[in-house]
């Protein structure tokens, strides 16, 4: 009975503490802040979310104005739904609003917040969108692989070719583009296919896979225990992306040490993970393998989220180019 009632009173404590704790954040706010709605101790608005979310936006925008904020949990949020005020924040306050939030899966997924996609604005976000821009997204490096992705873009006609060669059939075509995707991003950076036909190394590819659909699972930004970090004790969700990060990591850092032996062999694909390496003989203190690591996610994760976008792209430059998809 005893144990019981120590039991009982330490998590009362413990809630009572988180309780003053962000109540004290709530506090440390500016209080110039946008109107909101009124608000419950502790999880803010998070009761008054509704879907589809842009509805609910365009409901609360009709009542407060096209500028409001929301505290959801512990974290606090300003809506703009005016074309105006969205330049305004994206010229005028482009660096007053272009940090990140620190997000549990940016810490273990993201290399403890230090990738272009989580790392707040500053030197280092300077240097990874520079690196970006001239050595990976540059005119002359992305021409560099148009073979790729025309290779891909055929292999994609060929297998829908194949499949109603005889009558007209349904097919699946989400599954079919996110495979294209996925490869031409992978033909890229490692010079590999993990989807479909003449993959690489099954086993590797499976892993691969299984890794890159757990991060997409738990690395968005709805997850419950960054708005209520209490939920972190009951739901796991930490210590399950600290485990896909690890996995992730070690995965990564398989494809950069092969490409480094590889180039020990002169044997180089002429991928960015070559590219990169190069970089990194020419400048260790900056280009680390942790650098390296950040960039192939970032383009693997981007890349494999742009369906659409990539779709666009590789049919573009088939079109442009009939001579090279034969």
């Amino acid at each position: 009975m005893e144990e019981t009632t120590i039991v009982y009173v330490s998590l009362s404590l413990i809630f009572l503490l988180l309780c003053s704790k962000l109540l004290f954040q709530s506090k440390k706010h500016p209080q110039n802040l946008p109107p909101s709605p009124p608000s419950l101790p502790i999880i803010g608005h998070l009761h008054l979310l509704r879907t589809p979310i842009y509805r609910f936006y365009h409901r609360l925008s009709q009542k407060y104005g096209p500028v409001f904020s929301l505290r959801l949990g512990s974290r606090l949020f300003v809506v703009v739904s005016s074309s105006a005020v969205a330049e305004e924040c994206f010229t005028v306050n482009d660096i007053v609003l272009a940090n990140r939030p620190k997000l549990i899966a940016g810490k273990y997924l993201g290399y403890n917040y230090t990738t272009v996609s989580t790392s707040s604005y500053g030197d280092h976000w300077r240097n990874l969108r520079r690196i970006g821009a001239i050595e990976i997204f540059s005119s002359s490096r992305l021409n560099a692989f148009a073979a790729v992705r025309k290779d891909e873009a055929r292999r994609l006609l060929v297998s829908l070719s194949r499949d109603s060669r005889r009558e007209f059939v349904k097919v699946k075509l989400k599954s079919m583009l996110n495979d294209m995707t996925f490869n031409n991003i992978m033909r890229m950076v490692a010079g590999k296919r993990y989807f479909g036909e003449e993959v690489t190394n099954e086993k590797e590819a499976r892993e691969f896979r299984e890794v890159i659909e757990g991060t997409f699972r738990n690395g968005g930004t709805g997850n419950r225990a960054d708005f209520l970090p209490v939920l972190n004790w009951f739901g796991g969700y930490e210590k399950k992306v600290k485990k896909i990060g690890k996995k992730l990591d070690g995965l990564l850092q398989k494809l950069v040490d092969e490409h480094r032996w590889m180039k020990q062999e002169n044997n180089g694909n002429g991928s960015m993970v070559d590219h990169l390496l190069n970089l990194q003989q020419s400048d260790p203190d900056y280009y680390t393998d942790e650098i390296i690591k950040g960039l192939m996610l970032v383009l693997l994760l981007a890349g494999s989220d742009t369906t659409s976008v990539t779709l666009e792209w590789t049919m573009t430059n088939l079109l442009n180019h009939p001579e090279g998809s034969s």
